[in-house]
């Protein structure tokens, strides 16, 4: 039986940002129902402890997440929940206090990457404010990620826009250093107890348009992750936004099912050999972020 370090369900398509580096989903608008997502619950109950709010769309605009959370709680689940942040002024009483909630991650590259926001200090310290209560009071582990760093290291005009927020951070947190002097790329800072900084290249999502690669490399679809999308389609990463590796619907066919059929195991045993058979895999370059050493063969 295959077990899944991660698995990501999305609660909601619908997001109250358009970010430049987040394509559009062309998928209806729809939220999870609270019994649809007892359903999955149960389905991937075998195969995952731990399970993500997150694919497309914006989780703190789904109006029951915190039944969501309850109920998670009640089958045994820890959730992390993905957000651009600019909604925990609507949602704090439905956050805090969650037992099933274990971990926050605030894509603070959201307010450049949308065009019109404003007061990007009111936003940073509001996250802040809420990760320092998650923490104290709550124990929960909070990631603030800047994933939006590029090659060109002297016009980069995103780091100087990030050395706004880092100057934030380094005075709310009264850091006696320059965060730039500790930074090594993909790696978590620890700013205070149980808050982390991530800063990364910003990656593109895969789409079919892109040229293809060589075909060959690996990857941790379907060894260490899978989702399914609101609708039920189960797709074998978070990066599948559109569901075009329909591996099939959960609400019509069992969950244990759908993980050994045949494009599945496909898709699963072709990067066993270091093959990639799936088009949308050779058109993805965060799958080339993995190496291709040999200890990967039974990851």
């Amino acid at each position: 039986m295959r077990r899944f370090k991660k698995f990501y369900i999305e609660i909601t398509s619908v997001c109250n940002l358009a970010c430049s580096f987040c394509p559009e989903t062309k998928r209806q608008a729809q939220f999870l129902q609270p019994d649809r997502f007892r359903h999955i619950l149960d389905e991937i109950r075998p195969h995952a402890d731990s399970i993500y709010f997150h694919v497309k769309g914006e989780p703190l605009l789904h109006p029951k997440v915190d039944q969501l959370l309850d109920i998670s709680h009640e089958k045994g689940f820890k959730v992390n929940i993905t957000t651009n942040g600019t909604l925990l002024h609507k949602n704090r009483h439905k956050l805090l206090g969650k037992p099933a909630l274990r971990q926050m991650n605030f894509s603070l590259h959201s307010f450049d990457g949308h065009p019109g926001s404003k007061d990007k200090e009111g936003y940073v310290v509001s996250v802040l404010d809420f990760a320092k209560e998650a923490a104290r009071e709550h124990g929960m582990l909070s990631s603030l990620r800047l994933w939006n760093l590029t090659e060109d290291k002297v016009t980069n005009l995103q780091r100087k826009r990030n050395r706004e927020v880092l100057d934030i951070l380094e005075r709310e947190f009264a850091l006696d250093y320059r965060i730039e002097e500790k930074f090594e790329r993909g790696k978590g800072l620890k700013l205070a107890d149980r808050i982390y900084l991530n800063q990364d290249h910003e990656f593109k999502w895969p789409k079919l348009t892109e040229r293809e690669d060589e075909g060959r490399g690996f990857c941790h679809a379907l060894r260490q992750q899978a989702g399914v999308l609101v609708d039920g389609t189960v797709v074998p990463c978070c990066l599948d936004g559109e569901g075009v590796i329909n591996l099939g619907n959960i609400h019509e066919r069992p969950f244990a099912e759908i993980v050994e059929g045949e494009r599945a195991t496909r898709m699963h045993d072709g990067f066993s050999r270091r093959e990639v058979v799936e088009e949308l895999c050779r058109k993805c370059g965060y799958r080339q972020r993995f190496s291709l050493q040999p200890h990967l063969e039974n990851a």
